[in-house]
């Protein structure tokens, strides 16, 4: 049978691959035999299904291990299948010991929240696993009767679960029996330090605790020693890297010209489909309007959208209905969408560790994928950084620049379009306390016939 032979390939894989490397100082793994260590046919199947040929490298060193009832943690890059090597041991200690409010597994985001309760679904649907998201954006109330029902799994962001655990009679951890933390240096990064604690205190210490992570960073260190017991340590890549089969270019441009460059690109690689990363909120709107006012099809994804906007921009992407995603950080991290080409840093990332996760979005799972980073004369040192971090010298990508000033005189019309809508939206949200999501662009005669009736009125 297929999923007894993917078993065993866990199995032959660890025994070939664990050594004393993979464990803490002064961990001792030769005890554990990975002879009875085998993923149940049962989850075998849902892999199957779910198109998991071959275990990744995380999950050859994590699994295993995870099911003979050791702590772990999991160090390994993006897009590396960390998800799976959490949610299997796990899933199978409920079929052995079934109960309700199994697990807890904390995220920084809400859409990776969303994500990792899908895979859980899927890995658990022959098996009956009922997971709940606990995130902000949603009402409270709908999240209080969800959890009055007793899921297996929950999947939180620490915030909104302890406002739960504060505030929601009845509902309790004191029976969990699993904890992971997944990027739990975003966690971390992100100040929710105090929530952590306060679950920390909440859930029993007899429990097992898995904590997941692309990067080791001090903060991470200290976490590991206050909530896991005796962990092994199942490193995959132990410096910051990307994957092999992605191929990084930067431009270097001046500022100004950053919107002209960006059309260029998008036109010379039209066809594929585009993650584009911005700084802040606003940028990731005006760009979007802009794109859309020269005819891509753009969305945007960030912060300030509804949680329901926020999941709608996300389902079009992935569903091709549109084929470049303007996001903020909030999607550099752990979102898994398979049909991302390429990845462009239109800001570049402040804190040179995201820009790990930002290009960890395309060449997933195998795939090959391209990113370029824009570089302006206000960002080299930002640069090399990076590259100093990954420990490469990336080349520049190939560009005319005659064809790009070329395209300067349309992308400021555009520009100036994007300005009136933006100012449009902010009105609308001033009179009506709507969040809009940009989804409806307005036809350009609109627009200046708006604009028109603005000077009238002035």
């Amino acid at each position: 049978m297929p999923f007894v032979i993917l078993s065993r390939q866990y199995l032959s894989s660890l025994s070939q691959k664990r050594d004393s490397s993979t464990s803490l100082p002064h961990q001792d793994v030769s005890g554990i035999t990975p002879l009875r260590s085998g993923v149940t046919d049962v989850l075998c199947e849902a892999c199957d299904q779910l198109g998991w040929k071959v275990p990744t490298k995380i999950q050859i060193e994590a699994i295993p291990v995870a099911l003979q009832g050791r702590d772990v943690i999991g160090l390994a890059e993006t897009g590396s299948g960390k998800t799976g090597a959490f949610a299997l041991p796990i899933l199978q200690a409920l079929l052995e010991t079934p109960q309700r409010l199994f697990a807890l597994v904390l995220t920084p985001t809400r859409e990776l929240a969303f994500q990792i309760s899908e895979q859980f679904e899927a890995l658990g649907s022959s098996i009956g696993v009922q997971s709940t998201v606990i995130v902000g954006g949603i009402d409270t109330m709908s999240q209080s009767l969800a959890l009055a029902k007793k899921p297996h799994v929950i999947i939180a962001t620490p915030g909104r679960l302890v406002d739960h655990l504060e505030n929601t009679k009845g509902f309790n951890l004191r029976a969990l029996k699993f904890l992971v933390m997944d990027e739990a240096d975003r966690i971390l990064n992100m100040d929710f330090e105090t929530e952590v604690d306060k679950i920390l205190k909440v859930i029993p210490r007899d429990r097992k605790t898995f904590l997941f992570s692309a990067t080791m960073t001090k903060k991470v260190q200290k976490l590991q020693r206050a909530a896991l017991k005796n962990p092994v340590k199942c490193a995959v890549s132990s410096k910051y890297q990307t994957v092999e089969k992605l191929q990084q270019y930067y431009i270097f441009i001046p500022s100004k010209f950053k919107d002209s460059y960006l059309v260029y690109i998008l036109n010379e690689l039209a066809g594929n489909s585009f993650m584009i990363f911005c700084s802040t909120c606003n940028n990731t709107q005006r760009t979007a309007l802009l794109l859309r006012n020269l005819g891509f099809t753009a969305i945007p994804l960030h912060g300030q959208m509804s949680q329901n906007k926020r999941l709608g921009s996300l389902n079009k992407f992935k569903a091709k209905a549109r084929s470049i995603l303007l996001a903020t950080d909030v999607a550099s991290r752990g979102l898994d969408i398979p049909h991302v080409d390429v990845v462009i840093n239109f800001d570049i990332p402040t804190h040179s560790k995201d820009y790990i996760h930002r290009v960890g979005r395309t060449a997933r799972a195998g795939r090959s994928g391209k990113s370029i980073t824009f570089v302006t004369q206000y960002d080299v040192e930002l640069f090399q950084r990076i590259e100093h971090l990954i420990g490469k010298k990336l080349p520049a990508f190939p560009m005319q620049e005659e064809e790009v000033m070329m395209l300067t005189e349309r992308v400021a019309e555009a520009q100036r379009f994007a300005r009136m809508e933006l100012r449009e939206q902010g009105e609308k949200k001033r009179s009506r306390n709507d969040d809009d999501d940009t989804e409806e662009a307005i036809g350009v005669r609109n627009k200046v016939a708006g604009g028109k009736k603005k000077k009238r009125k002035a």
